[in-house]
Order: C-alpha cells, then structure tokens, then sequence
C-alpha cells in the first residue's frame, strides 16, 4: 500500500498536511529526518503511516505521558495495535508489555525516555523488531532547548544496538538546537525537513494592562467560539473560571490538581463545545485535537518564546481567522525574572533535597537503584518545613542532571488479583449476580490475575459488564470485602525514579558547570519572551519566525503592531495633509487639530507626530 493509502484507510484523509509526505518519503528511504512542524501541524502521521508500511514495531519516546495515553487510545480505535512503558507501571506491567510488544503482533510501542536505559528495557532490545525509532518532544534531548531531559541520551547507545533509522519531531527548535537534536541522536547524514512557522490565520496580540480581567472579558465577547485561558496557579484558574461564569460566559478551570474523572469530563465538555472557554494551567492542552479553537489568551509571560509558540499555536488548527493574546503587565516581567531566579535552587540546597527524598522514603546509602517512589511534594514540603516551589525546582535540576526523573501527577492502574482458588470460586455465594459477571470477565480478560495484582483497564472492563466506571468500583470494592479478590484502586501520583544507588554526602555530582549553563540558558530564554511583549516595531509573527531562525518573512498583516503600523500610516498622511493645507499654522494651531474628535485623529496621533519629526519627514 502506497502511504496515500494508508492515510485514507485509516485516518479517512485524502492529502496530506505541507511537509507531511515529504518527512514520510525520507523515512521510507531509510534516511535520519528531523521534522519540525508547528503546533497542529499533524507531526504523529510522520511516523505513523510509516510505521504501518515497515514489518516491526515503531519504538516511539516521548515525556508526555497523558498524550502517550492519548495516542495509545486513538490508534487502537483506528484498529491499530499499540501498547505504552511509563511511570507508575510496575515492574510487572513493565515486563508483560514488552514481552506483548515483542511477541504479539504490535505496531507501536511507546516509551517514556526513563525506562531506555532500565535493565529489564534493554533485556528486551535483542528481541523487539524495531522499525523505527522516533523521538518525539526532540528538543528535549539538547542543552539548548527549553526542556532539557538527560534521559533522551540514552537513544544514542539504543543506536549503536539497533540499526533502524530515526524520526525525531518537534515543533520548537531554533538553528542551535536542531543541529544539537541530529548531533546527539548520531544521525548518519543531516536531514532536517520543516513547514515554515507562519500561521497566516492567527493574529498575534499583545496588549500591556493593569486591567486584564476587563481585556479578557472583550476578547471572550469579542470572538466567537471556544478559547483556552493559560496561567501558571491553579487558585488563579478557579478563580478567573469563576468571574467569566459571573459575565455569562460558559468557562470551566481544568489543572493537575483534579481527579482523573473530573479532567476527562471537562476536557471532553470542552472539546464537544459544552464549556466554550478553558482557564487552565499548562497541563492542559498536549495532544488534543481540537481545530476551532477560535482564541487562546495568556494572562501571564511564558517562560520561553518556545512554550508560548506551542501554546498559542493551539488556535485556529482549521486554517480559520483566530487570535493568540498575551495580556500583561510590567510586573509580569518582574516576576519573571524572579521564577527565573527560584527555578535554579544553590547547589547545596539541590543536593540536600537529594538525601531527604531517601531519608524520607528509608532508603540507605548503596540502595535505591532503579526504585519508583510516590512523591507527594505537598507532603514533602511540610514535613521538612521547606518552601513548596524551591522544592519543585530542586527535583527539576536533579532531573537534569540525571539522578532521577521526576514525573508529576501520573496515572497509576487499577490493579486486581482473585485471591481465591479457581475451583473455590464455584463455590462461593456472591450476594450480587453483577459479581458473578464481573469475575468472569476478569478470568477471561486478564492472565495472571490468579498469581499476582493486574492492571485492568476500567473502561473496557465496565463495558464488558455492561455497567459505568463508578459502579463497576463499588463492585471491586465489595468482591475484596468479601475476600475474593485483592483491589487497588487507581490513583493519581507525582513519581519519583531513581537512577542510581543513593550516594554518600559530598558525592552528588550536581555538574556546576552544566547548571549555570542552564540557568544562563533559561534566562535568556525569558528576556526573548520578555523582548517580544515588549516589542512595538516589529511584526509579532516575524519576531517569533527570526526567534526559530527563519530570517526571510514578511510582515502579517493582522498582529497588533501590524495594525498600528496601519493606521500610523494613515495618521502620517492626515498631519502631511494638514500642513500642506496650512503651511503657517502655529503649534497650537496643530496640537488643537490632534486633539479636536471631529478630525478622527488617534489616541498616539502626538506620538507619530514625535516620530516623523525624529526620522526627518517633516
């Protein structure tokens, strides 16, 4: 089948997006391609209609654990087979999906970057026919990027191992971190293919008030459709989520602090079009393929040109006129600065940290490795009195140097074992026959439940008992009460993995040097992101476009400096005009022209005026 065929079987395209075709044809080839596609620009169709063309299973890496998920569930509706390694599986999990992935006829197999370089990941690499190894969020792997992971790494040993060409995906990547990206996965020839990042149907607008409740209420009544709110506090979610529902605007609050249930249903709500507007953190958004997004507002600086690229590109995936609007304040970059400051804790601090999370969880020195601990940083905090945010950020940079990974907020299974013997169970008089139904389906559907815990996935197993999520709980609930089965209900945890032994005091290699290159790195990245709300000369679009390296663009037109350049230029042309017609008219004359409503001049009419004058027009 030619890939065009494979599009339309299934996923009911007839062409494909730009870019696209081109980024298949070179993996088809065999050849290392870096693509860089902006946000929506469908980069999971890359390597997924490729995959489906090669005999083996397509290895893909990605951090981003809720769109593993995601893309998990959306292949297997397409009828494709997929499977996902994250954190929060055990080990057992661990090893029956890479025993599936390596002897059941799997397609995909999605990897979280930690568990590459575990040993039970690398027993398995001499016997999973990998295809294709596809690194997704690749400018994780550099330095230079915005989001540095060491685990990434780990993919160019993987390379020296497996000979299958490599498709690494991103949509922010300046000229350095691209040649970093195809530096550190090896690839054997340069290839990087990339759409453009202008997005001619997205205004970019920015506007500096101390009133952003007022300008969010106009830009929610202004433009109609669905929009997504980001801030960076959960508090202030609910709280903006609640005074737009106070102006009859339909607007939920979605964060990591929600239960699994409560984010499915409203991120569904919103996506059906039930909630028109999302006041959300940043964990809201990856992966959702929502095309009519008509505006995303951001009431507060990013840290990065990048992060507020990917964010903003949410809007307008259809091609239609949206709006990217970033609201701020001069304090704004104030506080920016200062997160800048706290995101990188004194070395001392990180490495004390570094023993507490061992103290805390009783792990002696030269044990630990390879361990995955619940991390519960509210907990954490109170019970060494320690300030909950220098805490996040200390666990950040011991990520980044590479003593463990830090996943926030992961999902951990349902888990079940029949505690029961076999042919006890005929015996036993359930006071319910909707027990009687789930049993059967737990001895059909899960192998190994008889010998140890096993993750069940609830939704299909309340379907196949013909009953809802929460009622098919209270039946697991009163089955291990009456004995016959071990339950542990899901949960939602912020995991810690270990990468090594724990090390003695003094031994924590904290790599100085490569902390106050990120730290140097992050702050330059925040005086991008600081210069772009700032800018007044420079077409946004184009400003971000030379960001990314993209040095040849054209002005767009419709961005907020666009249109004041605009209507500077009609303004320019009433004051020539007005001299021209009154060639000995004195200042006072001209100040009552500017200021006189009649004559239609603009609030910055005086500030022109100043303009031309400096630049010799008049």
């Amino acid at each position: 089948m030619t890939p065009e065929e494979i599009l339309k079987q299934y996923w009911g395209y007839d062409n494909f997006r730009p870019m696209q075709r081109e980024i298949i044809g070179a993996a088809l080839e065999g050849r290392d391609v870096l693509a860089i596609l902006p946000t929506g620009g469908g980069k999971s169709v890359c390597f997924q209609v490729p995959g489906m063309m090669r005999d083996g299973v397509t290895l893909v890496i990605t951090p981003l654990i809720a769109l593993m998920k995601d893309q998990v569930q959306g292949l297997e509706r397409r009828g494709i087979k997929a499977l996902a390694v994250h954190a929060g599986m055990s080990r057992r999990e661990v090893d029956l999906t890479l025993n599936n992935a390596a002897y059941g006829d799997f397609k995909f197999l999605y990897v979280s970057p930690e568990r590459l370089g575990t040993e039970l990941f690398q027993s398995y690499i001499d016997v999973l026919n990998i295809s294709y190894i596809v690194i997704d969020e690749a400018h994780c792997i550099s330095q230079w990027g915005y989001d540095f992971r060491p685990d990434y790494l780990q993919i160019a040993e993987i390379r020296k191992i497996v000979d299958a060409p490599v498709i690494a995906l991103t949509a922010t990547a300046t000229p350095e971190v691209a040649e970093d990206i195809m530096d550190k996965l090896a690839f054997r020839e340069k290839l990087m293919l990339k759409s453009g990042f202008e997005r001619p149907n997205l205004s970019y607008i920015v506007r500096r008030t101390p009133d952003k409740s007022g300008q969010l209420l106009e830009v929610c009544k202004g433009v109609k459709g669905s929009g997504i709110v980001y801030l960076r506090h959960r508090r202030k979610c609910e709280e903006v989520a609640a005074m737009l529902r106070g102006n009859g605007i339909s607007a939920s609050f979605y964060h990591a602090g929600l239960g699994t249930e409560a984010r499915a249903e409203r991120q569904e709500a919103w996506r059906k079009g039930d909630i028109r507007v999302m006041v959300c953190t940043n964990a809201f958004g990856m992966g959702i393929d929502k095309p009519d997004v008509r505006f995303v507002v951001h009431l507060e600086l990013t840290d990065s040109p990048e992060a507020y690229f990917q964010e903003a590109g949410r809007a307008g995936r259809d091609g239609q006129r949206s709006y990217a609007v970033l609201l701020w304040e001069s304090n704004d970059a104030k506080r920016l600065r200062q997160v800048g400051e706290l995101s990188f804790p004194d070395p001392e601090y990180i490495e004390d940290i570094y023993h507490k999370i061992h103290i805390i969880n009783q792990i002696p020195y030269e044990n630990g490795m390879g361990r995955q601990l619940k991390f519960n940083l509210d907990e954490f905090a109170a019970h060494y009195k320690l300030n909950k945010a220098s805490v996040h950020y200390a666990m950040k940079y011991l990520q980044q140097s590479g003593h463990i990974t830090y996943a926030e907020d992961v999902e951990i299974s349902t888990q079940v074992r029949i505690s029961a013997d076999r042919e006890a169970l005929y015996d036993i008089d359930l006071p319910e026959p909707e027990m009687v139904t789930l049993l059967e389906s737990l001895m059909r559907g899960y192998t190994g439940i008889f010998s140890y815990l096993v993750p069940v996935n609830e939704e299909k197993l309340a379907s196949a008992c013909g009953t809802t999520v929460p009622m098919l709980r209270q039946l697991l609930y009163k089955l291990s009460l009456e004995h016959v089965i071990r339950y542990v209900p899901c949960d939602r945890s912020s995991v810690v993995f270990l990468h090594h032994n724990r090390l003695m005091p003094g031994n924590v290699n904290l790599q100085l040097d490569k902390y106050e290159f990120l730290k140097e790195n992050a702050r330059r990245r925040s005086e991008a992101m600081i210069a772009y709300a700032s800018e007044d000369d420079l077409c946004r679009s184009r400003f971000l476009l030379k960001y990314f390296g993209q040095e040849e663009s054209a002005d767009c037109g419709t961005c907020d400096v666009c249109r004041s350049h605009a209507g500077d230029a009609a303004t320019k042309k009433k004051i020539l005009k007005y001299f021209k017609d009154n060639p000995s008219a004195d200042i006072s004359a001209f100040k009552a022209f500017l200021v006189d409503p009649a004559n239609g001049m603009p609030a910055n009419s005086a500030a022109v005026y100043r303009k031309m004058l400096d630049e010799g027009e008049l």
